[in-house]
């Protein structure tokens, strides 16, 4: 690919640690010219080119006015975010769309954690898979023959995960002074976030004994069990892409569901996200509502952890829009959701009322979900990780040139334009 030095893109907020700096080095070194806002110090400490920094130090309702004149004077052909729900980000996408403008999306995975998302416009909800059907899919497929790898088993750089989201709290809690006017898009005070990503650094081991203790309770229990995959309640597709506000909306309707449907020897499994850092108690939450629907003694709790060892003898599995969900179809159990998720196809998902489903499910369309799944690692799936220093050479071997092409990834495989995808060999 020749150097193309028309291309000029300015980056918005990024996943925590430095991925985002990389890309910029790398799409630098194609010829393109790179600059970053920052709206926090959690934001400049991982950006380590001065010269390109762009400190937004402004009110939130300055921001939309300040966008459109960096665009113009900058001549910005491209923007790239991570995650497009985030009122800034919102608030740029409609602008940089409207000013014809590339927009680059960068989310996790939607089959982590080998791969990670890469669209053009908006993901989760706003992603144009969401209006894209099987059959399309399968017909773009057709000059496709790529080997699938095999379903991932585990979060692969999670300690990184947490030790960057507890540094760059740290600098947004204690070396801020530059932006007092910083208004954070999630509702929780930055000093009880940076409290609880610490907390949750220095308490992995005893997390890992209780889930220890909990995945054995259930695998030597010998009952029949139903899964419920929890997520963040703060993350954007729970907050966005979904009918509920609080998880315990929909931990309430899950175990009453179960409760009102399930067989009477069946069990309960919830199981947390593997980032939940105790800013709402799951745990009591669920014990109340157990309790409440004479259940209690049928209804578990285990703190994030390998989804396959639980996945192996599960009936059935429930979730909002967890990207989880990929592994459950992977396997072929019935699936109920809630929210909007960008797997949630008729081919896949349950429409049954939730005690029917829990009495009597029906399986997913095993042959289509393949034929789904290979396209995705077609399109938007790029292998590696933003978090771990192999997962982010892994990904930026294929990544800058995705952004470079001239076509949308979808696009470019029903065109026939697509470039080859590195293949992996997963470990489990």
């Amino acid at each position: 690919m020749t150097q193309d030095t028309t291309r000029r893109f300015l980056f918005l907020q990024g996943p925590h640690g430095p991925f985002f700096h990389r890309l910029s080095r790398m799409l630098r070194a194609a010829g393109a010219q790179t600059w970053r806002v920052g709206f926090n110090a959690g934001d400049r400490a991982f950006w380590f080119t001065p010269s390109t920094y762009i400190p937004f130090r402004g009110t939130p309702d300055e921001w939309p006015a300040t966008f459109k004149s960096l665009i113009t004077d900058r001549k910005i052909t491209d923007i790239v975010l991570y995650g497009d729900t985030r009122p800034i980000h919102a608030q740029a996408v409609a602008e940089a769309k409207a000013a014809g403008l590339t927009v680059h999306v960068f989310e996790e995975g939607y089959m982590r954690p080998y791969w990670v998302t890469y669209e053009r416009g908006g993901t989760n909800g706003n992603s144009r898979l969401m209006d894209m059907t099987i059959p399309q899919m399968q017909r773009a497929l057709e000059m496709s023959d790529l080997d699938v790898p095999e379903a991932p088993a585990h979060w692969g750089d999670m300690r990184q995960h947490v030790f960057y989201g507890a540094l760059y709290h740290w600098f947004v809690m204690f070396r801020n002074g530059d932006y007092r006017n910083f208004k954070r898009h999630r509702e929780l005070p930055v000093a009880r976030e940076t409290m609880l990503y610490t907390k949750r650094l220095l308490l992995m081991p005893l997390i890992a004994l209780d889930r220890i203790i909990a995945t054995a309770r259930i695998k030597y229990g010998g009952f029949p069990y139903h899964l419920a995959l929890l997520q963040l309640e703060h993350d954007a597709s729970f907050q966005m892409h979904s009918p509920f506000t609080r998880m315990e909306e929909f931990l309430d309707l899950v175990i009453s569901g179960f409760a009102k449907g399930a067989p009477q020897h069946h069990h309960l499994v919830f199981k947390a996200h593997p980032l939940e850092n105790g800013r709402s108690p799951i745990r009591k939450i669920i014990r109340r509502l157990a309790r409440e629907n004479g259940v209690k003694a049928r209804v578990h709790y285990v703190r994030g952890g390998k989804l396959a060892r639980l996945l192996d003898h599960a009936r059935t599995a429930v979730t909002v829009n967890s990207t989880a969900a990929q592994q459950v179809l992977w396997r072929g159990i019935p699936l109920k959701v809630f929210g909007k998720a960008v797997y949630a196809k008729p081919e896949f998902v349950s429409t049954d009322p939730l005690p029917d489903f829990f009495a009597q499910p029906g399986r997913p369309d095993n042959r289509a979900y393949k034929d789904y799944r290979r396209f995705l690692l077609e399109t938007s799936q790029v292998a590696g990780g933003f978090y771990s220093a192999r997962g982010r050479r892994q990904l930026m071997r294929q990544v800058v040139d995705l952004m470079l092409a001239p076509d949308d990834p979808y696009d470019a495989l029903r065109s026939g334009t697509a470039a080859p995808r590195q293949q992996l060999r997963v470990v489990t």
